[in-house]
């Protein structure tokens, strides 16, 4: 890596990057306990394990959109800390009724929905901030290192999740992502940019006055037809809400097919999501070498028809061997997520202006995570009422074609990340389209 266009040489980035590890780490090893602790301590059925998974992402569909305009307006370091202190006093919430021996699965369902509230500000505020912090030259090693962070934070933090549930109950294990989400959020004050709105967006025509709820409508279109009208942009949203949708159809049923139907340990479904991490972790340090040795273009058209193939291996998982076939299939599934996340995130941010930033990511965070909420509710109507396995088969096969709009899209073209775009001012002309001013 360039030492003239390392990240690390910002302190706001590191400071970022420690806040977002104890963070992850928490985020991680609530990831494996919420679904366990409504297995064993509620006794849940798969549909309503689905149902949980689904509210954890249906915050987007209910916010995402307007978050984004929210967040372009808003100081984004607050907009983080205040996120993080919100997320660690709901999720406190469940082990103190736990303990009470008042923990019922509404209370579940609303801290899990309450909290993906939070999280769609935490996730568009961190991505929107990270270009002003480090700069655009520095884009991809940033986002290289950020999701390397977040492969590595999966591991330690499912795989510790898993094993740390074996010693204590789940909802005690609940208290460490509290505690990740606290310290997360004190973490984030050693951040001096504020990062609000380089340069906000406009009305056509200040004279006339426009109310806000109007103007906040306009703002929410702007991002979506940033996004819509370019192919580049339009491809990946297309290619990742596929992979989303699928690995959501897999995710939901896997702890009802480890736990209750092959009766293996808490700590085996933490290590296969910890091979997730794994792979994410292999394909994010691979990212930038692969572009550099073939370019963007030909590392995304290469490893989508040789890696997502290995989805299917997934659906094989049984005792013996097979456990070893679906493990396997799982970390070159995630191996191609991984450096998808590099080039995709990166490209998304060299192609967006400063002034679109927020909603442009709250439009992905839209798609991706209305995504998975979709996978969630389909996970819970096909494990309740055709079966687990079923659920799975079917996103692995999601998995397996999500390349084929990146494939098929000028993307494929591309040698390196194009230059960064010159708009800093983006207004709404008379013809509603988004119009820009260098």
């Amino acid at each position: 890596m360039s030492s003239l266009h390392s990240p690390w040489r910002v302190r706001d980035f590191r400071a970022l990057f420690a806040a977002t590890a104890l963070s992850d780490l928490g985020t991680n090893i609530g990831y494996v306990a919420i679904p366990l602790i409504a297995l064993e301590a509620l006794d849940a059925s798969p549909g309503q394990v689905g149902a949980l998974a689904a509210l954890g992402t249906v915050a987007f569909l209910l916010i995402g959109l307007p978050a984004g305009a929210w967040v372009d307006r808003m100081r984004r370091r607050r907009v983080l800390i205040v996120a993080d202190l919100v997320r660690a006093a709901l999720i406190v919430s469940i082990p103190v009724a736990w303990w009470l021996d008042v923990l019922t699965l509404p209370q579940l369902y609303a801290v899990v929905l309450l909290n993906g509230c939070a999280t769609v500000f935490f996730d568009v505020g961190s991505q929107s901030f990270l270009p002003q912090l480090v700069g655009r030259d520095a884009l991809l090693p940033a986002n290289s290192v950020m999701v390397s962070l977040m492969a590595t934070t999966n591991i330690a933090g499912r795989g510790a999740g898993g094993f740390l549930i074996q010693l204590v109950a789940a909802p005690a294990a609940l208290v460490c992502t509290a505690v990740g989400y606290l310290a997360s959020g004190l973490g984030l004050t050693r951040i001096r940019a504020h990062g609000g709105s380089a340069t906000p967006a406009v009305p056509a025509a200040p004279a006339v006055p426009v109310a806000p709820e109007r103007r906040l409508r306009a703002e929410i279109g702007e991002g979506l037809r940033h996004v819509t009208h370019s192919r580049e942009l339009r491809a990946l949203a297309l290619t990742a809400a596929c992979m989303n949708l699928g690995s959501q159809l897999v995710n939901t049923m896997i702890p009802v097919v480890i736990v209750r139907e092959l009766d293996l340990s808490e700590g085996t479904l933490g290590l296969y999501f910890a091979v997730g991490g794994l792979g994410i972790l292999a394909g994010a340090r691979s990212a930038r070498p692969l572009a550099r040795r073939l370019g963007i273009g030909r590392t995304f058209g290469l490893l989508g028809p040789c890696l997502a193939p290995a989805a299917l291996l997934i659906p094989l998982l049984d005792r013996g061997p097979w456990l070893w076939v679906a493990g396997v299939g799982w970390f070159l599934a995630t191996a191609k997520v991984g450096t998808d996340n590099v080039l995709a995130v990166s490209l998304r941010q060299r192609l967006t202006p400063d002034a679109l930033l927020g909603r442009m990511n709250a439009t992905f965070r839209f798609v991706l995570t209305g995504a998975s909420a979709v996978g969630a509710v389909l996970a819970a109507l096909i494990g309740q009422f055709v079966g687990v396995h079923a659920s799975i088969w079917a996103g692995a096969v999601c998995m397996t074609i999500a390349f084929l709009p990146v494939f098929c899209s000028p993307i494929r073209k591309l040698r390196e990340l194009p230059d960064p775009l010159p708009i800093q001012v983006v207004a709404v002309g008379k013809t509603g389209r988004a119009t820009a001013d260098s």
